[in-house]
């Protein structure tokens, strides 16, 4: 088999910190791959853009204009991790054999993609990058990541454990993966649903290097209830069974008002009430929300919006190259 071309996806949010050791890092594993002729000379490192308010375009601006294998592919506008790692992979799509996705920040061991391409040559399709242990984590997330991944596998939903985005994917996974048209992005449960030969690479984890994390608390339980919401209903049964099983203690709890009414035991008191009231308007709220969330779903795929606008694309358009950087490394000046 001849060598692939082999393209390395990075989604970029305000990562200006970390991003000149990215840069290099990325551009030095391509030249040892090469060396290797495990992949071919036009192999490329795409940096996306995803509208970040730092200087993050100009250091990418900047690389492409020094350095042959770095490209960049600005959107117009914040689109969130996920679309910028469909941007990148669908822009790169059509010059490249194989497309690795990974973080800005590195954390995932890079090393490991000469397994990756040793898979793909083998004929896997999709490789999977795998964390070996979680120890750089707090107790906290180690034990909400492990009750997600067990949770997900109770409502059908497969998905490889302790795997976040770090994978490759063939030109023909990606040509697939464009067939998936939902705006409610969850790449971790789609890819698993193309179905091609995959295998697993395990790694350890680093810690990061600089910057601070893009995913705090909020966005991760956030991305996890996306997650869950946008791969099964079964929340949504739950609570109609909820529903059922309080209507049928409610009937219970009737014949027994009824029972000692009867007996004359009947006791005056507003405890009991206000208790079931606040229980049942509690209930009430959580489903009504539930459903609200799948509606508020359904909302966004019938709008069919684009899931993200390129503003700048330097890897497909080399002749334009050039006048782009230029142009902007001069504004840069200026503003200096």
């Amino acid at each position: 088999m001849n060598a692939p071309t082999l393209t390395i996806v990075v989604p970029c949010y305000n990562e200006e910190e970390i991003l000149p050791q990215t840069i290099h890092k990325l551009s030095q594993l391509l030249d040892s791959l090469f060396i290797e002729k495990k992949i071919s000379s036009k192999s490329k490192v795409l940096f996306i853009d995803d509208g970040s308010k730092d200087s993050t375009w100009t250091i990418i601006n900047k690389a492409c204009l020094h350095m042959d294998r770095v490209a960049g592919l600005k959107l117009s506008r914040n689109a969130g991790h996920q679309h910028a790692l469909l941007a990148g992979m669908f822009a790169a799509n059509e010059g490249s054999d194989c497309i690795i996705s990974i973080d800005a920040d590195l954390q995932d061991d890079i090393t490991v993609i000469h397994e990756f391409i040793d898979n793909y040559q083998k004929g896997y399709e999709i490789v999977y990058g795998v964390r070996k242990k979680r120890e750089t984590d707090t107790l906290f997330k180690r034990k909400s990541a492990e009750w997600f991944y067990k949770f997900m596998k109770k409502l059908g939903v497969e998905l490889i454990y302790n795997h976040a985005d770090y994978r490759l994917m063939s030109n023909r996974a990606v040509q697939e993966l464009k067939g998936f048209e939902e705006a409610n992005l969850f790449l971790r449960g789609i890819v698993p649903l193309i179905g091609f030969k995959s295998a697993k690479v395990y790694y350890d984890r680093k810690e990061r290097l600089a910057g601070e994390t893009k995913y705090p608390l909020s966005k991760m339980l956030s991305f996890a209830f996306d997650g869950i919401t946008s791969f099964s209903v079964t929340p949504i049964r739950l609570v109609l069974s909820m529903g059922l099983i309080t209507f049928i203690v409610s009937l219970l709890f009737s014949v027994y008002c009824l029972t000692m009414k009867y007996l004359g035991r009947t006791q005056s008191g507003w405890t009991s009430l206000i208790a079931s009231i606040w229980l049942i308007g509690g209930l009430q709220m959580i489903a009504t929300g539930l459903v609200g969330e799948y509606i508020g779903k359904v909302y966004k795929e019938t709008k069919r919006r684009p899931k993200y606008i390129v503003e700048i694309d330097l890897f497909n358009l080399p002749i334009q190259k050039n006048n782009l950087i230029q142009e902007e490394d001069y504004r840069y000046e200026i503003r200096k």
